[in-house]
């Protein structure tokens, strides 16, 4: 018989493609990792790993039966989707991440209707950047991520996920009050190439979508300075340290000494919810889904 935590092991790390990753995936020591998959080696009398340089790599027994893991899981979360389903009840617990400013914009008004509505169900939230909450979904460490992309730029979802959208989030140019183009209508991401910009961390894919957008005007980026939060970039904004992209999502209130212009091309972002679609009959993820557009419908 086939023990389910060590097929999970042997999954995470297929997955993961070390002993290490997969023990910070499944939030244990890589002694804990190593002692399950030994386990499993003498319960199916084959040789699972083998040493690679200072790692390890799947023999093809291991390859083998990690492909059989995935599927098995799949089946069981299956089952237990259908089994909540079943019951019809929106209960036991969910555990869903957002970026920043979602988490700012849409989680106190969503998870307040959740536990005003179904008391029976534990939300567990943190603040994830996409491309983490995404990882984190496909893994199985969160059952729904809140993401997003830009018009201009997708965010690749891999195949065994749904996702809904929730909104389009229009965004403008956040500048200092005393800026020569503070009192424009509208204007153009050119007419900022000699500004500093206050934008994301590096490797972000925010970050990445502003330098590929300005690139794309023929502006080489001037970056100032770096914060993940949009009301830290307002705030920097506000003493005169450079310009940033402002979403309306979770920018209120705007700190005094910031004009807030929109951009001659209308700049949106697209914020979704995504879960795995092994889980998509329970209840407790369209719930929740239904508690994400509602907030999103108050966002002005």
């Amino acid at each position: 018989m086939l023990n389910l935590e060590r097929l999970r092991t042997l999954d995470a790390l297929a997955r993961h493609g070390s002993v290490s990753a997969a023990a910070e995936a499944l939030h244990v020591t890589t002694s804990a990792v190593s002692q399950q998959l030994g386990k499993l080696e003498r319960e199916i009398n084959q040789q699972l790993l083998a040493k690679n340089g200072r790692g390890v790599r799947l023999t093809d027994a291991g390859r083998l039966l990690s492909e059989h893991a995935a599927r098995i899981l799949s089946q069981v979360e299956l089952a237990e989707s259908d089994l909540e389903a079943h019951r019809g009840q929106v209960v036991g617990e969910l555990r869903l991440s957002a970026f920043p400013t979602a988490a700012r914009g849409l989680f106190p008004v969503a998870l307040r209707a959740l536990r005003a509505e179904h008391p029976g169900l534990r939300v567990r939230s943190s603040e994830l950047e996409p491309e983490h909450g995404i990882a984190a979904v496909v893994r199985g460490d969160l059952d729904l991520a809140v993401v997003l992309d830009w018009y201009n730029k997708p965010m690749p979802v891999p195949d065994g996920l749904v996702k809904a959208p929730l909104l389009d989030d229009p965004a403008e140019v956040a500048m200092p009050a005393g800026h020569r183009l503070a009192g424009r209508e509208e204007v153009d991401l050119a007419e900022f190439a000699e500004d500093e910009w206050i934008t994301w961390g590096e490797g972000e894919f925010c970050h990445e979508w502003l330098m590929f957008t300005l690139r794309s005007k023929g502006v080489e980026p001037i970056v100032g300075h770096r914060a993940g939060e949009t009301h830290t970039q307002l705030q920097l904004v506000s003493a005169g340290l450079g310009v940033c992209i402002a979403p309306l999502l979770g920018r209120h209130p705007v700190p005094d000494g910031v004009v807030l212009v929109p951009l001659t091309q209308r700049v949106r972002r697209h914020v979704y919810v995504i879960w795995r679609a092994d889980a998509d009959r329970r209840p407790s993820i369209r719930a929740a889904v239904e508690a994400l557009r509602t907030a999103a419908q108050q966002v002005d």
